[in-house]
């Protein structure tokens, strides 16, 4: 139980080397502990792992730090495998238990990103047309005054005002 804990704290530390070559197999395929086992059984026998041995493989593993001998050599094979480059770890054969592994960008994403790229245009759009349409402006600042509505009329220019300002 204390064995529990201390992988618990701290995972990275397995003190166990079998359960070790198993994680660091697991981890570069990108699956579970228990995924890798599900694949080296297939490997080995070449069908499924049935259910009535899952849960025997699965109770020996994990509590008794046990494990078979084919899912060993596999996990070897793996990291063998893997050292020499000859890895894929997209390799949808690896992934055969992922029900919701996924090799393309969902729907939502196009979806996401494209409309992202409208918004985008219809501003950049907007605040160009915009800075068109206006004159040469006294300040960045609102009010908003354009140069060729301060520019003093002629009548303004001399103090002259309209007709009757007395």
């Amino acid at each position: 139980m204390l064995g529990l804990f201390k992988t618990l704290w701290r995972p990275d530390r397995e003190e166990d080397p079998a359960k070790t070559l198993i994680a660091r197999a697991a981890n570069i395929i990108q699956v579970g502990e228990f995924q890798l086992m599900q694949l080296a059984y297939f490997a080995w026998h070449g069908q499924n792992m049935p259910d009535s041995i899952c849960d025997q493989v699965f109770r020996d593993y994990m509590m008794d730090g046990r494990m078979p001998h084919w899912a060993r050599h596999y996990a070897r094979a793996l990291i063998t495998e893997h050292d020499e480059g000859r890895i894929d770890t997209g390799d949808l054969d690896y992934h055969r238990y992922d029900h919701d592994y996924v090799t393309h960008v969902p729907k939502g994403a196009r979806q996401f990103t494209l409309v992202t790229v409208f918004l985008a245009f219809v501003l950049v759009s907007g605040l160009l047309i915009s800075s068109l349409a206006t004159g040469e402006v006294t300040s960045v600042l609102p009010p908003f005054f354009e140069i060729e509505e301060l520019s003093p009329t002629p009548s303004q220019e001399f103090g002259g005002g309209q007709a009757g300002d007395g």
